[in-house]
């Protein structure tokens, strides 16, 4: 009897949403207050995420700072195969290439579909200086999915197959090259593996930690909460960019590159812990007492299941925003001390790495190309930034826009 009743109402339910909508129910409402309250009640029968998504997708910045993050991760999982070059072979003929432009119109003036490029010569000057001009005389059109130098794609499937190279024997550096002929470009997509990799995960640990001690601190409060809070507070006292410079200057120099990266992931994630951990204890504080809490606790449940499983889970809204806006913070504080030599060293490469090249005034001044690495690291943190604000606006989907 009840199986029939439930498919009967389905039937009803299904045969309503066929009705065709009538012209007067498409007409806009005029009465604004009822235009709210309908569309609180038709978004109160979605989920949370849905909600979410559907705040988030509304914000234009926030949707460009997510492209931007997803183009950046995708440039850094398949360096080798945006590197026309390989970025770790020295070649010093091509030392200080400007990057190479891109033509449409050859100088005849006449138009091509095909985009080319021209073969870049280094001209001697009556001051025995040198410059780099370009041989007009021969097209070469770039050409796409070219055979280059051999990788392994994700370490494990062999191939020489590059998203874009030159026709003939000349070559393409979207941004140039350094001071030992390395295309700078290559360079840069394969710095993004180091650089992303580190923040991400600095980031995790800093929010695993954060987020466990935020949720204890709540839960427990009284004594636990207090010692907690000042002890959070001792940590947020530390300078973060001094301290975390001298502990980089203490790791030796006789370690392998796994354990640098590691320790300076760890480095990172030692202040940064601190901001979600209070997060986390704010929003535990305000759900302890609510009815489902209660609940667990008759039932049984014991502190961590009703920790772990109950409330943690009703924070992952602030985990998420802070999560996004940990990262940049972590790539700037990397590229910094990398550049002061501190960081990564070589062999490995970062954004930090790269810029190093760019220290003197005088290398700057005369191959400004040098510093292009420089339009990752802003474009990371631009991207980071705007996701994570779209994300934090999205994470209280009822409240007004």
């Amino acid at each position: 009897m009840t199986d029939s009743i439930r498919i009967d109402e389905l039937a009803k339910e299904r045969a309503l949403e066929s009705l065709p909508i009538t012209e007067e129910e498409q007409q806009p409402i005029a009465d604004p207050e009822l235009a709210v309250i309908l569309r609180q009640l038709a978004r109160s029968h979605e989920s949370y995420g849905a909600l979410v998504w559907r705040k988030f997708k509304r914000s234009k910045v926030a949707i460009v700072g997510g492209l931007i993050v997803v183009g950046l991760f995708v440039l850094a999982l398949f360096a080798d195969f945006f590197s026309p070059y390989d970025p770790v072979r020295l070649n010093m003929g091509d030392a200080f290439t400007p990057p190479t432009r891109i033509h449409f119109i050859d100088s005849a003036g006449r138009f091509h579909f095909q985009p080319f490029v021209y073969k870049s010569v280094r001209k001697l000057n009556p001051d025995m200086s040198s410059t780099w001009v370009e041989d007009t005389s021969v097209r070469y059109p770039i050409v796409f999915f070219k055979r280059g130098w051999e990788y392994k794609l994700f370490g494990i499937f062999p191939t020489n197959i590059h998203l874009f190279g030159a026709a003939g024997d000349a070559k393409i550096f979207l941004l140039g090259t350094d001071r030992f002929g390395r295309d700078i470009f290559g360079r840069s997509c394969m710095a993004g593996r180091i650089s992303l990799t580190m923040a991400l995960f600095g980031t995790l640990i800093s929010v695993l930690v954060g987020a466990i001690v935020g949720v204890f601190s709540g839960y427990y409060g009284g004594a636990i909460d207090n010692w907690t809070q000042r002890f959070v507070e001792f940590v947020q006292s530390f300078p973060q960019l001094p301290l975390w410079m001298a502990l980089a200057a203490v790791i030796p120099i006789t370690w392998d590159q796994f354990a640098v990266f590691v320790t300076m992931s760890f480095i990172f994630a030692l202040l940064s812990w601190t901001l979600l951990a209070r997060e986390v204890r704010g929003k535990v504080l305000a759900l302890r007492e609510t009815d489902f809490v209660l609940a667990a606790r008759e039932m049984g449940a014991s502190d961590a299941r009703i920790m772990f499983q109950h409330l943690l889970p009703n924070t992952f809204s602030h985990i998420i925003v802070v999560l996004t806006l940990t990262i940049p913070t972590i790539i700037l504080a990397e590229s910094f001390l990398s550049f002061l030599g501190i960081g990564i060293q070589e062999p490995l490469m970062s954004w930090g790495t790269l810029m190093r090249d760019a220290q003197t005034i005088q290398t700057l001044g005369f191959n400004p190309w040098i510093a292009s690495s420089v339009f990752f690291i802003v474009a990371a943190v631009l991207g980071f930034n705007f996701l994570g604000d779209g994300l934090r606006d999205a994470a209280d989907p009822y409240a007004n826009d």
